[in-house]
């Protein structure tokens, strides 16, 4: 176990990274910026705490490519299961987090940063699951794409633009961890191959 420990970082990328996202979280919890709409007239909010679950996804995504094939193809440790502890543990570091910044703070923003890192951590192992590369573009591109074309109005988000709704909606909690568990399914069974 102490081979996966350094072969997938842990010291060196996700604890600094789960620091970063925190530390984000904290201070930029309400800070938005106004994008132009390209499907509507007005302009459209980007908090900037909708970019927060990005760190969680980017230093997850690389901690799992990192491998050491000679050792885990031979190996008979349960190099998956580790995996998956290791996507779990990450998220619910961030999630807790986030959470807390949100009620010390009375932040919704913060709120939806806990929700949206479940939704986006699970389609970033969705998306590793068919393609290596695949695992850091999809959650940058859903954020943006939901970003420039995710409101039908200043303020009213599109049903599918999940990480722009308001942090009470339960049926959006619900589904956004159920993407994260079919995530952490996807990660159970996929098997990992070097990255060139």
């Amino acid at each position: 176990m102490i081979w996966w420990y350094k072969g997938r970082r842990l010291t060196a990328v996700v604890l600094p990274g789960l620091l970063a996202f925190t530390l984000l979280a904290a201070v930029a919890h309400g800070e938005s910026v106004a994008l132009p709409g390209l499907l509507t007239s007005g302009g459209n909010l980007l908090f900037l705490m909708h970019l927060t679950p990005l760190i969680v996804t980017g230093i997850l995504a690389h901690s799992l490519a990192q491998r050491l094939p000679e050792a885990e193809d031979l190996s008979v440790r349960p190099i998956q299961r580790y995996d998956v502890a290791l996507a779990l543990c990450t998220v619910a570091v961030a999630v807790s987090a986030a959470g807390i910044i949100g009620a010390l703070a009375g932040s919704p923003t913060a709120y939806e940063a806990a929700r949206n890192t479940l939704f986006l951590t699970g389609l970033m192992l969705l998306a590793g699951a068919v393609h290596p590369q695949a695992a850091t573009v999809a959650p940058v591109a859903w954020v943006f794409v939901a970003a420039f074309v995710g409101y039908r109005d200043f303020h009213r988000p599109w049903p599918w633009a999940v990480t722009l709704h308001p942090a009470g909606y339960v049926p959006t909690f619900l589904f956004c961890l159920a993407v994260f568990l079919c995530g952490l399914v996807a990660l159970r069974h996929t098997r990992r191959r070097p990255t060139s």
